[in-house]
């Protein structure tokens, strides 16, 4: 199930361990001053520090843990005509769309994809695998290129990061009165909160994370389609339409680790219920959008 962001493993982690932080210096005292009501004011502080924090640490790590994800190397000294022209087509394609030069990468990957991601608009990194530079035609990967840029060019990474950042707040929020109202009118407890509270917090967090996520899911497809009219404009409609085809081509090919799904350029097939949780829209839906433009 394609559900997970590139920056998601160190959103769990940071809220993990911002969480064991906050418990050590009695800031996660939630209760009010009798400790029997939850004191909201203090509950929203909470979840907003808890929830933002993991949000924007992963997305200040993004780049970071992209290059460790994938093996990344970045074309500092072009060694290749090849690596020469990646690099001067991103240029290119960076000033057509008024943002600063991002970082240039090449990982070794069978697969046709290539990812963007970064915390900064003007210091954003692009990478492309060998798989999409040996399986694709030239226009296709500049068309490819496009399409990444325009995901740095639309601000793409720090709106999930948002987004990702309200949605936890609100999952703790909600996980927490869950939490208070089995120990209140389950467990009986009548002050204080018991390793029940806890529990179900718990619970109620991991169950309402991945409900909530189909909302981030549902942002992810539609900048998809923005991309691909962005990658329309800076490489042409054709050429963007091409290379959609060509990753039609490869879709039981193996694709980026899960954590990286929705930055790479092409997603995994779902239909039913799966499709509420899938990074990308289909190919087919992507095509006949950039035609209808056209």
């Amino acid at each position: 199930m394609q559900r997970i962001f590139l920056f998601l493993a160190t959103n769990i982690a940071v809220l993990v361990v911002f969480g064991f932080v906050l418990r050590l210096f009695g800031v996660n005292s939630l209760l009010d001053a009798q400790g029997v009501n939850l004191d909201y004011n203090a509950l929203l502080i909470y979840a907003a520090a808890l929830g933002f924090s993991g949000a924007l640490v992963s997305l200040a790590l993004s780049k970071w843990t992209a290059k460790r994800l994938t093996g990344a190397r970045v074309i500092e000294n072009a060694r290749t005509d090849e690596e020469r022209w990646l690099v001067e087509t991103v240029a290119r394609q960076a000033k057509q769309a008024g943002i600063g030069m991002p970082e240039v990468a090449v990982y070794d990957a069978p697969d046709m994809n290539a990812f963007a991601t970064g915390a900064r608009r003007n210091r954003a990194l692009v990478a492309v695998s060998t798989g999409l530079l040996r399986k694709m035609q030239k226009n296709e990967v500049e068309a490819v290129l496009a399409h990444e840029v325009s995901h740095v060019a639309n601000g793409d990474m720090i709106t999930l990061a948002l987004i990702q950042g309200v949605i936890n707040t609100f999952v703790i929020v909600l996980s927490r009165i869950i939490g208070h109202l089995v120990d209140r009118l389950i467990l009986k407890n009548q002050r204080g909160h018991g390793p029940g509270f806890w529990i179900t917090a718990i619970i109620a967090e991991l169950v309402l994370a991945v409900l909530a996520s189909v909302i981030v899911m549902w942002f992810s497809r539609r900048r998809e389609f923005r991309a691909d009219a962005g990658g329309a404009n800076l490489a042409g409609s054709e050429n963007m339409i091409a290379a959609l085809q060509r990753l039609k081509t490869a879709v039981r090919e193996p694709h980026l680790p899960d954590q990286m799904a929705a930055f790479g350029i092409s997603g995994m097939l779902g239909s039913g219920v799966k499709k509420l949780f899938m990074t990308h829209p289909p190919l087919d839906a992507r095509i006949a959008a950039l035609r209808g433009r056209a």
